[in-house]
């Protein structure tokens, strides 16, 4: 990890442990003896509820018709990252998609599809999920990355034509939710999620032999990788400085070998990397989001075809239609990528919950 990128992941997990203290403190004054009526119900004060609580409550205060029960089922957050598990566009939260009520065994499933527009890249990306028992999230995306001007430039610089304009990427996710948000009654601790991550590049094993192993000479190992990933996030509602909304703030480490995610394959040295989000709901129906996501280069550069790899930021922002749908537009700067610039990167997902 570089300077630059230490000291925006100390900012974020600074703010979380803020916000989770915060919130600690709140809770710690809402054990006090009540002054209310004997009889009179109390409720927690907000800082204490965690996003499922929140979305509940989002959902239980819309009008129902009164021979209706109210609905639990809150927003449905979070959206499917680009990779296939529940998060932002290119960051994991802690939180599971569509986990279900209490008691669940199997929720139901979701699905998404994300395509994302760059200056000579592009990408596509359809996903699933499904969670077990409220605390573990299966996923799977396939993911077509157009490579642009990438098959051109390296028939111009070495005669050879690798017959691909795209590499596709299968991602198999597993996530277990280890402490659940404001376990054991303490409202100051965030959700903690772990997951593994297989992943699967179709292409680029045949592309390196078109190449006569031109990549295995600056570090690609295999056309398989997996990633592990450790995440926290809290969400935080306090009268005064989140103006009673929902602010989300997570943080996380991911352990990888990936280069440019595995759509270049998979080196031998591995990199732990910082990830994190902060993620804003002003209205029920809108949420506003900033992603940081560290890189490290796994492989060597070869000039004018592979540079170095460069820190992806991205800016959300999501319709939630209803609840079960969400639509989200987004803005990325992703720096190097391959052999081009792609710092004006725009996305669009569109995901059901059933």
């Amino acid at each position: 990890m570089n300077i630059k990128t230490v000291s925006i992941g100390l900012v974020l997990m600074a703010g979380l442990a803020i916000a989770t203290l915060a919130s600690g403190a709140d809770g710690q004054a809402s054990t006090q003896p009540s002054t209310a009526p004997a009889g009179t119900a109390t409720s927690r004060p907000a800082s204490d509820e965690g996003l499922l609580e929140v979305g509940s409550k989002i959902a239980s205060s819309k009008p129902k018709p009164a021979d209706k029960p109210a609905d639990e089922k809150g927003p449905p957050l979070p959206f499917h990252s680009i990779e296939g598990y529940g998060g932002g566009a290119i960051t994991p939260m802690a939180y599971l998609v569509n986990p279900g009520p209490k008691d669940t065994i199997f929720g139901l499933p979701s699905a998404a599809f994300s395509e994302v527009i760059a200056g000579s890249k592009g990408l596509q990306s359809l996903s699933f999920t499904e969670t077990i028992f409220r605390r573990i999230e299966l996923g799977y995306a396939i993911e077509r990355f157009g490579t642009g001007t990438l098959e051109d430039d390296i028939r111009r610089h070495t005669g050879v034509d690798i017959h691909n304009d795209a590499v596709y990427l299968h991602n198999w996710n597993i996530r277990g939710n280890l402490l659940e948000e404001n376990a054991f009654g303490l409202p100051f601790l965030p959700a903690i999620t772990a997951g593994v991550h297989l992943k699967y590049n179709e292409d680029i094993g045949d592309i390196n032999h078109r190449l006569n192993g031109a990549l295995s000479h600056i570090g690609y190992n295999s056309s398989f990788g997996e990633d592990y990933t450790l995440t926290a996030s809290k969400t935080i509602v306090d009268k005064t400085w989140t103006l009673g909304r929902p602010l989300i703030l997570t943080g996380g480490l991911r352990n990888s070998a990936a280069a440019q995610l595995g759509f270049l394959g998979f080196g031998e040295q591995r990199h732990t990397t910082f990830e994190g989000s902060i993620a804003y709901m002003p209205t029920d129906w809108l949420l506003i989001a900033y992603e940081f996501r560290e890189k490290e280069d796994p492989y060597k550069r070869i000039p004018g075809l592979v540079g170095a790899e460069d820190n992806w930021q991205g800016f959300d922002i999501s319709w939630i239609i209803n609840k079960h749908a969400t639509l989200v537009a987004g803005y990325g700067i992703f720096g190097t990528v391959v052999n081009t610039q792609e710092n004006d990167a725009f996305w669009i997902q569109f995901k059901y919950e059933f």
